[in-house]
């Protein structure tokens, strides 16, 4: 049977497709860990692929580091919170529902054949619902 082998920053690199800068940030935010040096190079263990593939994942899916971070419970292991991923979920559901009725409201506003879409009852709508949620949001800067 053949040792594991460990794998230099540059491997790590080119296995997983993140940028060396990223591996050192989640190293030190705790996430990733380094299994030693070769020269001035960081070494990991194999495994640190599949690590970095489920810090993508939860990426992905909207999981902050910090969240990410408790399923990756030190001398743990990998210990995911199913409730987590349930709530996660559900945030998922509900902003898909966001984006469905912008979409459907963009769409609408490019084909509408009102003289103006401030004469589209719909787009009328649309409006309203943008200032209901601005005021459902106190304090939020708006987005550049």
């Amino acid at each position: 049977m053949k040792a594991q082998q460990n794998l230099d920053i540059g491997q790590v690199v080119k296995r997983s497709g993140l940028p060396a800068s990223t591996l050192r940030f989640y190293e030190e935010r705790g996430l990733i860990r380094a299994v030693g040096r070769h020269g001035l190079r960081r070494v990991f263990s194999t495994g640190v692929v599949d690590e970095l593939a489920l810090i993508t994942l939860g990426r992905n899916a909207g999981f902050t580091l910090d969240e990410i971070g408790e399923m990756f419970k030190a001398g743990e292991g990998l210990a995911i919170d199913r409730t987590m991923l349930r709530t996660k979920a559900d945030e998922l559901d509900h902003k898909i529902k966001q984006l469905t009725a912008m979409r459907d409201g963009l769409r609408h506003a490019a084909d509408c054949g009102a003289p103006s879409h401030l004469e589209c009852p719909t787009f009328r709508r649309f409006m309203a619902l943008a200032s209901k949620r601005n005021k459902a949001r106190p304090g939020r800067a708006p987005k550049k």
